[in-house]
């Protein structure tokens, strides 16, 4: 006798099913992540959370690709991103990914008119993937979305205490957003349903832009502060996870974004050498 399918994941491949229609009219192929698996090597020790660190050299290396966003409008089929590279590391306490793409001009100030470079990781929260964008109903997902801005906030005001230190001179006044890290934690139960978490700063971000690229650290303690709005990243553990990249040069922002919906996250276990 065939199982049935429990009522808990029809929304999921409904979501899927529509998802596939809506790529198939505007012509974008589908991309099957089946059997690819992001892999966060475990080491012993401290972990790296700056792009620079020389420890990444010793990291794996995947390419993902991207796609637009075309499930809700406005739709965005031709992002200008179109690959991301990565790498996960994790020490049994902390986890880390670098994030590397192209992008030619570096969009890190948030005005009227203009916009920001972004990157975005997804994680359900639960053992059922949600919709890889911005979760469903009872279905959540937990964002850290990475904003260029936010960064130049923090680089800026780091630079500026430096400058006075240093000189011994009165420091010029400017308003600098003050912000515990350049990446805001939020939870996401389906489009237009975002929220902020009120305890911000234990997802960290760090960046650099050179030559065309970004390369950005994101990283997070493993243990989960609340299980109830945090992702799970245990030792061992398969994660489901998703990625999003904004280029403000090309007017991206909100759902106009290059996706790459649900890879598996295979967290190294625990070893002793």
């Amino acid at each position: 006798m065939p199982r049935l399918i429990h009522r808990s994941y029809l929304p999921l491949f409904a979501g899927l099913f529509v998802g596939a229609f809506v790529l198939g009219w505007f012509g974008i192929p589908m991309v099957s992540s089946e059997g690819m698996i992001i892999r966060s090597t475990y080491v012993a020790g401290e972990i790296p959370s700056a792009p620079e660190d020389t420890a990444w050299e010793k990291i794996p290396l995947m390419t993902v690709p991207l796609s637009g966003q075309v499930i809700t409008r406005p739709v965005w089929p031709e992002p200008s991103a179109r690959a991301l590279s990565l790498k996960s590391v994790h020490n049994g306490t902390d986890i880390a990914f670098l994030l590397e793409w192209q992008d030619n001009t570096k969009n890190d100030r948030l005005t009227p008119g203009t916009f920001r470079d972004g990157v975005a990781i997804g994680l359900p929260l639960g053992d059922a993937p949600a919709f890889f964008c911005m979760g469903q109903l009872d279905h959540y997902i937990n964002i850290w979305h990475w904003k260029a801005d936010w960064q130049s906030d923090i680089d800026r005001r780091a630079a500026k205490a430096s400058e006075g230190r240093e000189s011994g001179e009165v420091r010029r006044f400017e308003v600098i957003p003050r912000r515990k890290s350049s990446v805001e934690d939020l939870i996401g139960g389906g489009f237009s349903t975002l929220t902020t978490k009120e305890d911000q700063g234990r997802v960290q971000g760090k960046a650099t832009w050179k030559d065309g690229v970004w390369r950005v650290v994101v990283r997070r303690p493993m243990a989960s502060a609340g299980q109830e709005n945090e992702a799970r990243l245990e030792p061992g553990r398969l994660q489901a996870v998703a990625f999003a990249i904004w280029n403000g040069e090309n007017k991206e922002r909100n759902g106009q974004k290059a996706v790459a919906p649900w890879f598996q996250l295979a967290i190294d276990p625990v070893t002793n050498l």
